[in-house]
């Protein structure tokens, strides 16, 4: 992984078979972000599981193939409870056919990735589980 911080944004390339959710918990954790925008990225899945919230649960799919990725966007925050790093991304994949999927990405194993991270100031993002039982966004 090869990684460069701006001002407020982290520039970060990602190589083979590096764990995109893990892979950011730890440069959070290592570049002090407990709030943030995950601007987009680009490159592409080994594989990938992906879920649809359908108003009770996650219903999920794992997708165990090369994939393009089309659309990357979310955030990072934390928890009240003990400041865990929270990734919440969604993604749009483009499958071998040209068709395109997409949800929740609730985890993914890379083949290669650009990823921007942009660095929130005097906004802190907190996840809180809800009624549903998802971890529901309070910026504060």
């Amino acid at each position: 992984m090869i990684i460069k911080e701006g001002n407020s944004t982290i520039a970060i390339r990602m190589v083979e078979n590096e764990d995109l959710i893990e892979s950011l918990k730890t440069i959070c954790k290592h570049y002090n972000v407990d709030s943030a925008i995950v601007i987009g990225g680009v490159g592409m899945f080994k594989s990938l599981e992906i879920g649809y919230w359908n108003g009770k649960e996650y219903v999920k799919e794992t997708i165990d193939q090369t994939t393009e990725i089309i659309s990357l966007s979310g955030n990072i925050g934390t928890t009240n409870d003990n400041d865990e790093v929270v990734i919440h991304l969604h993604v749009s994949v483009g499958l071998e056919d040209y068709s395109v999927i997409g949800g929740h990405l609730m985890n993914a194993t890379l083949y290669n990735g650009e990823i921007f991270i942009e660095k929130l100031h005097n906004i802190n993002l907190l996840r809180k589980k809800e009624e549903s039982g998802l971890m529901g966004l309070i910026p504060a």
